[in-house]
């Protein structure tokens, strides 16, 4: 376990101009824990992905980026929160494409229906909370 108890924001290269432009960190680490910022479906050109199961896909590999940036993986996450344009009409895509990245050690998980995300394109938004080194066997 991490002894280190100072807070450390995490800022992956990619995401210093939201960082620099919206003043939040994509996570923020304190010993062990970690706090994810909310993920969504933008590609690195700002393009959100075609439908949920991209939209998914592309917020996924973004909260593993932050992770690994916080010296974490996605074996130590511990508690998700999504949030969902179409909730019932979209988690069946939804949760395919999270059981790809959870296939096993699932985390808790608590799904939210939304009214809005910060772009009309957006289908869902993804926050994280983990554990570094809690995935390991």
């Amino acid at each position: 376990m991490a002894t280190n108890n100072k807070r450390q924001s995490i800022v992956p290269a990619p995401f210093r101009s939201f960082y620099d432009a919206y003043h939040f960190s994509p996570a923020t680490r304190v010993g062990d824990m970690i706090w994810v910022s909310g993920q969504v479906g933008i590609d690195a050109e700002g393009k959100p992905g075609e439908g949920m199961q991209a939209q998914a896909q592309i917020a996924f590999e973004c909260l593993k980026l932050v992770l690994e940036e916080a010296g974490a993986s996605l074996a130590d996450v511990v508690e998700l929160t999504t949030f969902h344009l179409d909730l019932r009409g979209e988690l069946t895509e939804f949760t395919a494409v999270k059981d790809a990245y959870f296939p096993n050690r699932y985390p808790s998980w608590t799904a939210v229906g939304v009214t809005q995300l910060a772009l009309p394109e957006l289908r869902v938004e993804i926050r994280a909370v983990a554990v570094a080194g809690s995935g390991n066997e």
